[in-house]
């Protein structure tokens, strides 16, 4: 087959699969800054990009162009260096108009892709495929409850991975190592396309050295910002947000347990979403803790529960009393 076959027709499979992966980075640039504005937005963003038909077909089909283009670069590299034989191990100097990214192209790419497997294993592996396989991630909040993370929960997912310290130097390491890999490759696709004359092929080195420029910019800066949210815990204290992961979660429950009798699923729901939550006590202490059931008593509550929700307020001491 013709593209298989041919270096040209190998090379143009790259230049395609190339070109697709441009746009995809494009668009997640896009929908990052979505989290900067409007958080809650962004979680409604993941959660239309979950686990349904369109977005699992999306996902097969840039899986697939990411492993063309890792298997078709690989396999240029190869043809290449079996072309050149013995003259590789020549010391020869490198015309001025090469590119130091073009030499290095292979390695980036190795940098690249280690780069976004850890980012598949913070985000994509705790996200979709949690959603997909029903297991789901954790998160331990500060009173030492595990508590199960909805997939569409998206800024928790950002509490998780910028949180950590060591986070932010590996992306933006990732980062500058995927600009000059789409620096080189941007142009490049143009030219195996037969894009390739003196004129057009100076502008899209500078059109791909803007474009990559602002896109990877972005991820730098959303990059440091998540990280700064994290750590300010912005996307644990924000109230809106709560009341979007006690949606979610409730709304998980719902779909995924077996039908209950009425009453019990809500104390289901009570017990593994609103008690390790502890968004603060009630007026009635038993709502606080999750753990009343009709009696209201003020020894009700475990003694975990109290320390998570932070007592109960003056009013509540009094009516106890």
């Amino acid at each position: 087959m013709w593209l298989t076959n041919s270096s040209i027709g190998r090379k143009l499979v790259m230049s395609l699969t190339g070109a697709f992966l441009v746009l995809f980075v494009t668009f997640h640039v896009l929908m990052n800054a979505v989290a900067i504005f409007w958080p809650s937005a962004y979680n409604v963003v993941c959660e239309f990009l979950g686990a349904n038909w369109y977005a699992l077909v999306g996902t097969v089909v840039l899986a697939a162009g990411f492993l063309l283009h890792i298997i078709y670069a690989i396999w240029l590299t190869i043809q290449n260096r079996n072309a050149r034989g013995g003259d590789r191990y020549a010391v020869v100097s490198k015309p001025a108009q090469v590119e130091w990214s073009s030499q290095n192209m292979l390695v980036l790419g190795f940098v690249v892709i280690a780069f976004i497997a850890i980012h598949l294993i913070q985000f994509w592996a705790k996200m979709q495929l949690a959603e997909i396989t029903g297991n789901l991630a954790t998160f331990s909040t500060p009173c030492g409850h595990e508590m199960p993370l909805p997939p569409a929960a998206g800024t928790l997912f950002l509490q998780m991975a910028f949180g950590q310290v060591w986070t932010l130097p590996v992306y933006l390491v990732g980062l500058v190592a995927l600009w000059f890999h789409m620096t080189h490759g941007f142009w490049s696709m143009f030219q195996s396309c037969g894009w390739n004359n003196q004129l057009w092929i100076p502008r899209l080195k500078k059109i791909a050295n803007w474009w990559t420029t602002i896109v990877i910019g972005l991820f730098a800066i959303e990059a440091v910002v998540f990280t700064v949210q994290a750590n300010n815990e912005a996307y644990l204290k924000c109230p809106e947000l709560q009341g979007q992961y006690m949606e979610m979660m409730q709304k998980h429950v719902a779909e995924n347990l077996p039908a209950y009798p009425m009453g019990e699923e809500e104390g289901i729901v009570k017990e593994e979403v609103e008690e390790p939550c502890c968004g603060g006590c009630s007026e009635d202490k038993g709502e606080c803790c999750g753990k009343c059931e009709g009696e209201k008593s003020g020894d009700c509550c475990s003694q975990a529960a109290q320390d998570c929700c932070g007592g109960c307020t003056q009013n509540e001491e009094n009516t106890n009393n």
